[in-house]
């Protein structure tokens, strides 16, 4: 059981906005020291960027393609609430180009992922968990010292003590100038809330179309990641599926580019890359408006306690994974010390 200090008896119940792995670190905790907690998540089930797009004989991770645990807590609360089923290594090849060509094998570090897919992990950690699906949260209100939530429908939620916004920054910073708080939008201002896009791309090949390595980070304009979905363990398929990333900036710079356009240039690039001879035979695309941070040089989390708000997210903690888990760790700590 991982420890906790007992939280202020000021906050009984908090609304969590957004069922990410932050939303979701936060919600476990706080409901382990004996908080209500509801989450709101505005599409269908939890994750964020643990996701995965279905396609033909299963899924193909199209967010976070991978994570690390460097720290002992992230481990502990990872087999405590997800379950060892939920997730394994990936025994892998990775490898990054040099800016003169030549490939280089990633540093030797554990990697891990869900499985048979990345969201098994959110689905175990949201296993029991409250949560509004398919409700997008509009405006907060507070009458004194609690919290009335209202979304986009004109359905209101609460009271609750407490609200603790996970949603990227610009959208976080919406939710409070139309919820009447300025100074608090004020913050996600500047650098802290600046975010990384990224087109993503999964191409279904029915035989291999390299066999170098199972991870890539090539030195190039329109790629940044690509990756061979089908070595990751718990999958099963036939031939192999691939997931391309393209660069922040070719992202930034395709925004309004037609999908089936993007996914044509992407799988070109991937082809010159990799010398493969034959298309792909299905591709399905994804955009993420916001992928990554685009610095490592973030506060972990913000806590405004006379307001009774705080926000949580990777990318207030590197952009990692496991920078989710330790931003909401260390934002129910200083809600702790109310």
């Amino acid at each position: 059981m991982i420890n906790q200090k007992s939280q202020s008896s000021d906050i009984r119940r908090v609304a969590v906005v957004g069922s990410g792995l932050a939303g979701l670190s936060a919600a476990r905790l706080l409901t382990q020291q004996g908080t209500s907690v509801t989450l709101f998540e505005k599409s269908r089930g939890p994750g964020g960027r643990l996701a995965a797009k279905r396609v033909t004989g299963g899924s193909a991770d199209v967010g976070a393609q991978y994570f690390t645990i460097r720290s002992p807590e992230f481990s502990r609360f990872l087999h405590e609430y997800a379950g060892e089923a939920a997730f394994a290594a990936w025994e892998a090849r990775f490898g990054y180009q040099q800016p003169d060509g030549r490939w280089q094998a990633f540093p030797e570090e554990p990697r891990y992922v869900g499985t048979p897919r990345m969201t098994a992990i959110s689905r175990a950690l949201a296993s029991g968990l409250e949560i509004q699906a398919e409700t997008r949260i509009a405006e907060l209100a507070r009458t004194d010292t609690q919290w009335t939530l209202t979304d986009t429908a004109g359905q209101h939620y609460g009271p609750f003590d407490a609200v603790i916004i996970t949603a990227p920054p610009a959208q976080a910073r919406d939710l409070l100038a139309d919820s009447a708080l300025p100074d608090l939008a004020q913050q996600l201002n500047g650098p802290v809330s600046a975010i990384l896009p990224c087109w993503a791309v999964a191409a279904y090949y029915e035989t291999p179309p390299t066999d170098t390595f199972e991870g890539m980070r090539p030195n190039h304009d329109i790629l940044y990641w690509v990756a061979n979905n089908s070595s990751k363990p718990g999958r099963d398929d036939k031939g192999q599926w691939w997931v391309l990333h393209a660069t922040p900036q070719w992202s930034a710079d395709n925004e309004h580019t037609p999908a089936e356009e993007v996914m044509g240039s992407m799988v070109a690039a991937f082809q010159e890359l990799t010398g493969a001879q034959h298309a792909p035979v299905e591709t399905v695309s994804h955009r993420w408006l916001y992928a990554r941070s685009a610095d490592s040089d973030r506060p972990g989390c913000l806590w405004f306690p006379d307001d009774g708000i705080g926000l949580a997210g990777d990318w207030l903690a590197g952009g990692r994974v496991e920078g989710a888990f330790d931003s909401a760790r260390s934002l129910i700590n200083a809600m702790n010390r109310v």
